[in-house]
């Protein structure tokens, strides 16, 4: 089963603190959380201009744990010894970081996961680098982005199939 994923977060070259994250499911399913964790101390001018606008009410916010144990329970829906799940991201290095970081070290990923994202810009530059779809939603909150980022994969899978 395909999911993909985009995370929100701070990051201040040490550490990369969630804030939130959206995954959409190629079933059409979807999830998204956000942490109420979060050190806004550390967050930059153009987190508080470009993320913060975005997020829910702080009420709504849950715990690092909380998300965990959710998005544990929203991938492994439909899931198998055969059907496994595979993430996707775009310039997902650091989604799939503070992921992993969910469940502790990336040892501790739920049993079934793979033990990396696959990344859809790496996608489009090993298939020529083809101009990709606007994105027409909201940028920069991570639900809209994962919806956008399984838009992109989308096209990169027809451009191949009907471009040969």
């Amino acid at each position: 089963m395909r999911y993909w994923l985009d995370t929100e977060f701070i990051e201040d070259g040490k550490t990369i603190d969630l804030i939130s994250i959206g995954v959409v499911c190629e079933d059409g399913r979807e999830f998204y959380r956000e942490s109420n964790e979060v050190d806004w101390r550390k967050a930059s001018g153009w987190i508080y201009e470009n993320v913060l606008p975005h997020l829910l009410p702080h009420p709504e916010r849950v715990s690092r744990w909380q998300i965990a144990d959710e998005l544990k329970a929203f991938v492994s829906i439909g899931a198998d010894e055969e059907n496994h799940a595979e993430l996707w991201a775009y310039y997902g290095d650091y989604d799939w970081v503070v992921l992993c970081q969910l469940f502790g070290t990336m040892m501790d990923l739920p049993k079934g996961w793979p033990m990396y994202a696959m990344d859809v810009k790496q996608l489009a530059m090993s298939k020529g680098n083809p101009p990709l779809p606007e994105q027409l939603s909201v940028e920069h909150h991570a639900l809209s982005d994962a919806r956008w980022t399984k838009e992109a994969w989308a096209f990169l899978e027809y451009y191949t199939n009907n471009t040969k």
